[in-house]
């Protein structure tokens, strides 16, 4: 262990064994916030459950104000709630990410009540069910197309255009390890991820000159509310789950949501179009 000359006691509680809860320990190993995205205005998509709530949390904990973006917007509500109960600054919106008219309105939300968007995590998807390629329906495949890259890009097209207006700022896409490699029975997942993978570079080289990093996180297994719903509290079930990730258990949504704060800070000022693999070493490339 590091040399602690101040005598800061050990926060992470005793007891708790390695990979049985992930998500206290990361809270109890920083006590006290950095301050990361201190004064921002920070939008997330996707931020009624999972990773998005987990990140809406954790941006208005390191000093950013929130706006909260999901289709659900109660829910979206219920999150805020309990982040200014706890002397953060959010609001929620409502918002179909697929539907152009209602990201623009987004954008312009966000800036008639801040008057400018310092960061976004475009975390908003879906997942999928497994099937055989040839047995796909279009429609399936083009819903997934819609909600996992179309609204990325509708996103990242209004947020660039606020950031290089203001000559900074900082995005964050949700890929997956499924932009890398491929996901077997689930070709429009796949296809999504590589896509949001893509347009994360063109952009980061577009508008590096304009003062704008646009960047990606590859979240690997990770206990949301879609993951639990499968595993259905069966312990077999979360250990086969388990046995795909390197570490041999689910991350946490706080896990993912580490990077994403860490990347719309001004400690990653040099780190544009990087694609980002948080999964406790899954996917290897």
């Amino acid at each position: 262990m590091a040399d602690n000359p101040q005598n800061i006691p050990d926060p992470t509680p005793a007891g708790l064994q390695l990979g049985d809860q992930t998500a206290e320990l990361v809270r109890a190993a920083f006590p006290l916030r950095l301050g990361l995205v201190e004064g921002k205005v920070a939008l997330i998509t996707g931020a009624a459950r999972g990773i998005g709530e987990a990140a809406a949390r954790l941006f208005a904990a390191e000093g950013a104000a929130v706006i909260a973006v999901d289709k659900d917007v109660a829910a979206a509500e219920a999150v805020i709630k309990e982040i200014r109960a706890r002397g953060g600054e959010a609001m929620a919106h409502g918002a179909d990410l697929t539907n152009e008219h209602d990201v623009e309105a987004m954008i312009r939300v966000a800036i008639d009540n801040y008057g400018r968007l310092d960061c976004a995590f475009n975390n908003a998807g879906i997942s999928g069910r497994f099937g055989s390629f040839i047995d796909l329906p279009l429609a399936e495949w083009q819903q997934m197309i819609d909600v996992n890259l179309t609204s990325v890009f509708l996103c990242m097209k209004y947020e660039l255009g606020v950031m290089a207006a203001q000559g900074f700022g900082a995005i964050v896409n949700a890929s997956s390890g499924a932009g890398v490699v491929a996901a077997p029975g689930l070709p429009h997942y796949t296809a999504a991820k590589h896509g949001v993978l893509g347009i994360t570079k063109c952009a980061a080289q577009e508008f590096a000159a304009k003062g704008v990093r646009v960047n990606a996180i590859l979240p690997g297994t990770t206990r949301t509310p879609m993951i639990e719903g499968f595993i259905n509290g069966d312990p077999n079930i979360e250990k086969m789950v388990s046995r795909g990730i390197g570490r041999g258990y689910l991350g946490e949504p706080s896990e993912i949501a580490e990077a994403a704060v860490w990347l719309c800070s001004d400690r990653a000022s040099f780190v544009s179009g990087a694609s980002l693999s948080v999964d406790g070493s899954t996917v290897n490339r």
